[in-house]
Parts: C-alpha cells; sequence; structure tokens
C-alpha cells in the first residue's frame, strides 16, 4: 500500500512562535539511554551495598578470636563417656563466650586423645587429675613405676604438672568437683554374695567379668589394681564402656558380674546396680583439671575463661548433669548450654 501523505501543520496561534512537533519515532532513542542511566546507578549502588556488606562481614568475623598459637579455632577433646561428653561442651561454651572459635571432638579414650593433645589437634581436655598423673607416669617411668598420685589434690596437681610441662602440657587450675572410678554389682548379685565392698568381692572368690573400656584391662586402677589390691578373680573385660546403659544393663542382666562407672553416676537404681566400696583407696581423689597444649591454648585468656566455670562446678552438679543424659535423654550439649546460662557463664 503507498504512504499516506503527511499531514499538513495546524497554523501558528497570534502572539506565540510556533512550536516544533517532532515527530514520535524521533523520541525512541532518548528512553534507552535514560533505561541505562537508570540501571547503571542501580548497579553502582549494589556494587556500594556489597562492598559494604563485605567490609561488615569481615570486621564482624575479626571479632570472634583465634587460638593463641595462630591456628584457628581451639578444638575441645571429649572422651567417650557422658561425663566428658558434658564438660567438654561446657568448656567450649565458656571459650566461646570469651570471643574464641571453639569446637568440640569426640574421641574414645585417654590413650588416644593424649598424643592428640600432645600434638596440638587437640587444644583442650577435662581431665582427672590422679588418672591423668598415673598415666603420664607410666608413660614416662613404665607401668612398674612407683605411684605418683594419692587422696591429696594438692600434692597429685604437682606431680601431674611435673609429668605435663615436658611434654608441652599446661595444667590449670582444679576445682570442687571429683569423680572417681567406681565398681558396681547387681543388688542381687551383692545380697547373694554378701558384697559391701571390693574386699568382700575378692574374699567371695568369685569369678568375674568386668563391663568398661578395652583400656581397663591395662589401667592401674581397673583390672591391675582389682587383682592386685583386693585379689578379685577378673575373668575377662567385656568392652562396652565406662558406665554407659550397655555395660549397666549387662549387669543388670547376669552377663558380667561388675560395671566400672564413677562416683557421679546417676543412673545406677534404674539398672537396679549399687556401688561397692573402695575401702583399701584404690581410687585417688580426681579431680576435674582442665589441661590444654601450651603451645595453641596457653595464654591467660583461656585460663581465666576455664577458671570461671572450674570455680562454679560441683561434684553434685556432674552428678545431675549426667541424670539429665543419661536418664532424661537429653543432649550433652543442650545440658550444658542450660547449666551456663543458669550459672551466668554465658
Amino acid at each position: 500500500m503507498p504512504a499516506l501523505p503527511p499531514l499538513p501543520l495546524p497554523p501558528a496561534l497570534p502572539g506565540k512562535p510556533p512550536r516544533s512537533r517532532r515527530p514520535g519515532p524521533a523520541r525512541a532513542p532518548a528512553r534507552p539511554r535514560a533505561r541505562a542511566r537508570r540501571a547503571g546507578r542501580a548497579l553502582a549502588l549494589a556494587g556500594l551495598c556489597t562492598a559494604l556488606t563485605t567490609a561488615l562481614t569481615a570486621c564482624g568475623a575479626g571479632l570472634e578470636e583465634q587460638a593463641p598459637g595462630g591456628k584457628g579455632g581451639l578444638v575441645v577433646g571429649s572422651a567417650g563417656f557422658t561425663e566428658s561428653q558434658i564438660v567438654a561442651e561446657l568448656y567450649a561454651g565458656v571459650l566461646s563466650k570469651a570471643g574464641f572459635r571453639a569446637s568440640v571432638k569426640k574421641v574414645k579414650n585417654r590413650e588416644l586423645y593424649e598424643p592428640e593433645l600432645e600434638k596440638g589437634r587437640i587444644d583442650v581436655v577435662p581431665e582427672y587429675a590422679a588418672t591423668l598423673a598415673e598415666f603420664l607416669n607410666a608413660k614416662a617411668h613404665g607401668p612398674d613405676a612407683d605411684p605418683v598420685a594419692s587422696p591429696n589434690a594438692d600434692r597429685t596437681l604437682q606431680a601431674l604438672r611435673r609429668l605435663a610441662e615436658p611434654r608441652g602440657l599446661k595444667v590449670l587450675e582444679a576445682g570442687r568437683a571429683v569423680d572417681q572410678n567406681a565398681f558396681a554389682v547387681s543388688r542381687d548379685y551383692a545380697a547373694k554374695h554378701h558384697l559391701k565392698t571390693l574386699t568382700d568381692l575378692g574374699k567371695s572368690k568369685q569369678r568375674i567379668t568386668v563391663a568398661a573400656g578395652d583400656e581397663c584391662e591395662t589401667r592401674p586402677f581397673c583390672r591391675p589394681g582389682l587383682e592386685k589390691t583386693y585379689g578379685i578373680d577378673v575373668r575377662g573385660i567385656d568392652p562396652k564402656g565406662v558406665g554407659t546403659a550397655q555395660s549397666k544393663q549387662a549387669v543388670k542382666d547376669g552377663k558380667d558380674q561388675l560395671v566400672l562407672t564413677t562416683t557421679t553416676d546417676a543412673t545406677l537404681d534404674q539398672f537396679g546396680l549399687v556401688l561397692l566400696e573402695d575401702d583399701k583407696r584404690l581410687q585417688n581423689a580426681d579431680n576435674i583439671v582442665p589441661v590444654v597444649n601450651a603451645k595453641d591454648a596457653g595464654d591467660a585468656k583461656v585460663a581465666r575463661a576455664l577458671d570461671r566455670l572450674t570455680r562454679v562446678l560441683t561434684t553434685e552438679d556432674l552428678t545431675e548433669l549426667n541424670r539429665k543424659v543419661d536418664r532424661d535423654r537429653l543432649k550433652p550439649h543442650d545440658v550444658a548450654e542450660q547449666y551456663l546460662s543458669r550459672k551466668g557463664l554465658v
């Protein structure tokens, strides 16, 4: 179809200069340019916001401290039983409150985590003064070394520090919380053989299997101590763990006769078990004490954070915390968090 001729412009009004009427297509180029300018401003603003966000994030990250050794966060070691897991979570909580990045690493037993502590792969562990002292004593002087631990907490800590320092370990202050190894039997077994003490068990001449960790075979306060100090006829070790539900159930069911647990075990009644008195004091006073890798966690700020907890924690607290995990089935992390909040430590 041929194009139509253009319409004529209207005449100008009198007294006013004629206005130029631009054809519609002439305005089109202005719109993309405007949109481009607006898009450019939006991109610039977004870039500025991103830069500011990154800077603020970096500033926030700087508020969380690295470990004193400069390697990053602090790793708190935990052995494979309830109480150790709870106290490790307590340590991580107070360290986090002090500004450190703290995490918990569960390791089966002392034979595995202590070398990791020396190497700096673990930075902090909750320990038991007398037990660790004898462990390091045997490492340094052999399994037949004269004992260095005793029921006296101060002397035991002094001995522990002498053994720990050459290994690059620092022993912090111990508190009032004490937990010792303990041995329990079922109520029925105790009644049948007239047992109240470990001496009674030795005199009964019963052959027994001990439900415990596999390290009980060589620990001086476990199988060797039961045999040497009390004359107990230990037939073998059933490696179900220290004070675990499986260990206690095995004794309740009669599969095993003796279970290695602790004096703060809060669930013995549930399994119908009773503690036998350590009447010859095979077990020494085991105050709970933080032990750290001196290079990576040996500065004063770490010690101050852990000391705040050490001064508050009691043996009764430990028993109650164990009960919440073992009986009430709460998680160690949650139990620790509630305790720290209740005591005003976080």
